[in-house]
């Protein structure tokens, strides 16, 4: 001890010498070893972009969970943290989540359970309610070990139909199967499970024999696709997202058959005013014959003849006109079926998904299984990067000539590029989708300007911020790079009058681009202030299911000129729509999701409200789409021979573009279904 620091004490009189050290530090107290532990690989789009670890541990009275949960989305970090105590029973003692679920959304949530009451904390707001009989604290689809606890607790009280979640809402968990994989060259045997009201829409869950959680197919806080997977099992990814598609849409056959009419007998929609989308005036008391899934006839009553034994809709006081397109979505989760028909929606471009998901529901769709729109995807190829989106990368020509191969011989029309691509890169994935007849759309990306990814051989364009950064003067700040980096004065300063936009708008005509410019969803980014809410301009939203509605409520903050910048920011966005359709540049109707169903009816009134007639605003999303997707032959108007895609409206958006907001009842490729019943099937109110 000859070097160590001494201090005197007396215990009954006895002198003793001990180490300061001892004294002046509490003996730590030891680490309780886990009873368990794991790690799940997170993904978005299928591309791994964080780890979940976890463990548990025995506590007096019980056990914890510790959960640790991060990804990294685009760039920006979604850190999640998580304990969970329960007794040696299983009941939840408490629950603690703080951090990010999403790059947008921050989640704070508390659940403290006494004898008779629980207390229920959620972002700072405090109640107290009654202690249910069974219950489980969690909060949405992260992080995946409470997932793992919820189907063990499921399981342990008997597998009830329905099972109370706190803060809020219930869940319903049903068992749909069991799924033969081959991993490492063994088979392996998984539970399949379909869990409904933790997030909007289906969860897929596999469990092991030991009801250990395998793999989760779900969605984020920013309802993009989320995967985790326990690790070891990442191989088995696209096993589990065909699956998962395949499934999901197997589980809406029931509904399907009751909601929708017998497409095998003939139909005459009868006495409605008849907007056939050619261009041509509306026809007054017509008459259009359904029959075998294809248009047999259609105009003036006096002119067409009604077969013997049709079953016939009187439409009188309606309108008729081709169903619409939505060419911005990502058809996600299964649920986006049901809400594209209820709104009128019988096309969409899905311009970016997982391969083996989007396949599987589209062909599920074509077989007449589910309910939903003709989907047409698009393949989406991203280059490596931070912000990269996906696992389809193309960093060289032999990426860009797999990929589009891979994607033309599954059926896809159209390549999309993605942000992090180099000019070369595009130039190769334009030229091979080309040679086989395919289409390019997509972003422009961050490493050239509209111009050069053109040049490269893209021949849409989606989203109008990289029309408005084409059209700035040199050194102006850009759109695309993020609305709240925009400098005011350079918004004031803007005129599509200006040469630059002007010559941006000559060239776009030039080489025959077509624009999906999304501008339902720049409303809700720019024009969601406390004193202006969605509501005040999109009356869907207070249709929405609550787990939907509540991601958009406004900031809690207004500033006077940050509401100034996005709201003339804007107003650019809808100025340059206006110049490109003036221009005769083909304007195409997107929504890329924003409110679910209602966006699409807001983008027609935009374009109205651009300049548009009623008209023209209703072919963006009806003959245009199906002209510049080589699919006119085939559908987009109302015209003998081509596809049964027709909705019936109460009244007539010719005489207000608003009117297209009142759809009735939609024919998807020859099945007629009642809008309402659609919409209440999955949680939106008609």
């Amino acid at each position: 001890m000859s070097r160590t620091l001494l201090t005197r004490c007396s215990i009954v009189g006895i002198t003793c010498l001990l180490p300061l050290s001892v004294l002046a530090r509490p003996k730590a107290p030891v680490a309780e070893a886990a009873v368990e532990q794991g790690k799940f690989i997170l993904h978005k789009f299928a591309q791994p972009i964080g780890l979940e670890t976890w463990q548990i541990t025995r506590q007096p009275g019980g056990y914890q969970l510790t959960d640790k949960f991060e990804f990294k989305d685009r760039g920006t970090p979604v850190p999640l943290t998580m304990k969970f105590a329960y007794d040696k029973t299983g009941t939840p003692q408490s629950f603690n989540i703080k951090g990010k679920n999403s790059r947008l959304s921050e989640i704070d949530q508390k659940v403290l359970v006494n004898a008779n009451t629980v207390r229920v904390q959620v972002d700072g707001a405090d109640r107290t309610l009654e202690k249910p009989k069974a219950f489980f604290p969690i909060a949405g689809y992260a992080p995946t070990a409470q997932q793992l606890m919820l189907m063990r607790y499921w399981i342990n009280h008997g597998k009830p139909a329905a099972l109370r979640t706190l803060p809020s809402g219930t869940v319903q968990i049903a068992k749909r199967g069991q799924d033969r994989f081959t991993l490492d060259g063994k088979p392996v045997l998984l539970d399949r499970y379909l869990v409904t009201g933790l997030i909007w829409g289906r969860e897929t869950i596999w469990l092991d024999q030991s009801n250990n959680l395998v793999a989760l197919v779900s969605i984020d806080a920013e309802f993009d696709h989320f995967e985790s997977v326990r690790e070891g099992f990442q191989s088995l990814l696209p096993s589990f997202l065909s699956k998962a598609g395949e499934d999901e849409m197997a589980s809406m056959k029931e509904f399907a058959g009751k909601a929708s009419s017998d497409p095998s007998k003939t139909l005459a929609l009868v006495g409605g005013t008849l907007i056939d989308a050619t261009g041509k005036p509306a026809i007054p008391d017509s008459v259009v014959v359904i029959a075998n899934h294809r248009i047999v006839a259609a105009g003036p009553r006096a002119q067409v003849a009604i077969p013997d034994g049709a079953t016939r809709v009187d439409t009188t006081g309606k309108t008729i006109m081709p169903g619409l397109w939505d060419m911005h979505a990502h058809f996600e989760q299964v649920e986006w079926g049901p809400i594209y028909l209820a709104a009128g929606v019988t096309t969409v471009r899905d311009c970016g998904n997982e391969f083996e998901f989007i396949t599987a529901v589209r062909d599920e769709l074509a077989k007449g299984n589910g309910i939903g729109p003709q989907l047409l995807p698009a393949g989406l190829v991203d280059g490596t990067g931070e912000k990269s989106l996906g696992v389809q990368r193309v960093d060289s020509d032999a990426d860009a000539q797999k990929w589009v191969r891979k994607y033309h011989d599954a059926g896809f029309r159209q390549m999309k590029v993605y942000s992090s691509m180099t000019r070369e890169n595009v130039a190769s994935v334009a030229r091979y989708a080309h040679q086989l007849g395919m289409s390019v759309t997509g972003h422009i990306p961050s490493t050239m300007g509209l111009v050069e990814g053109v040049e490269a051989g893209m021949d849409q364009v989606n989203h109008i911020v990289y029309l408005y950064d084409a059209m700035q003067a040199e050194g102006k700040s850009p759109m695309s790079k993020g609305l709240r980096k925009i400098k005011l004065e350079d918004l004031k300063s803007f005129s599509v009058a200006s040469p630059e936009a002007q010559k941006t708008i000559e060239f776009m005509k030039a080489h025959h681009i077509v624009v999906d410019p999304t501008m339902a969803l720049w409303e809700v980014v720019t024009r969601n202030w406390p004193s202006t809410p969605i509501a005040s301009f999109e009356p869907g939203v207070s249709k929405l299911p609550p787990e939907l509605s509540v991601s958009f409520a406004p900031p809690a903050e207004e500033k006077a000129e940050d509401k100034e910048k996005m709201e003339l920011a804007f107003q650019r966005m809808l100025e340059i729509v206006g110049a490109l359709h003036k221009a005769g540049i083909d304007i195409v109707a997107g929504t890329d999701q924003a409110i679910p169903g209602h966006s699409i009816y807001r983008e027609l009134e935009l374009y109205v409200k651009a300049g548009f007639t009623p008209l023209e605003a209703l072919q963006s999303a009806t003959s245009v789409p199906a002209r510049v997707m080589g699919m006119d032959k085939e559908t987009g108007t109302i015209e003998a021979g081509k596809r049964a895609d027709i909705i019936i409206l109460d009244a007539n958006p010719l005489e207000e573009i608003k009117n297209i907001r009142s759809v009735d009842k939609v024919i998807a490729n020859g099945v007629m279904y009642d809008a309402a019943p659609l919409w209440k099937s999955v949680g939106f109110k008609p």
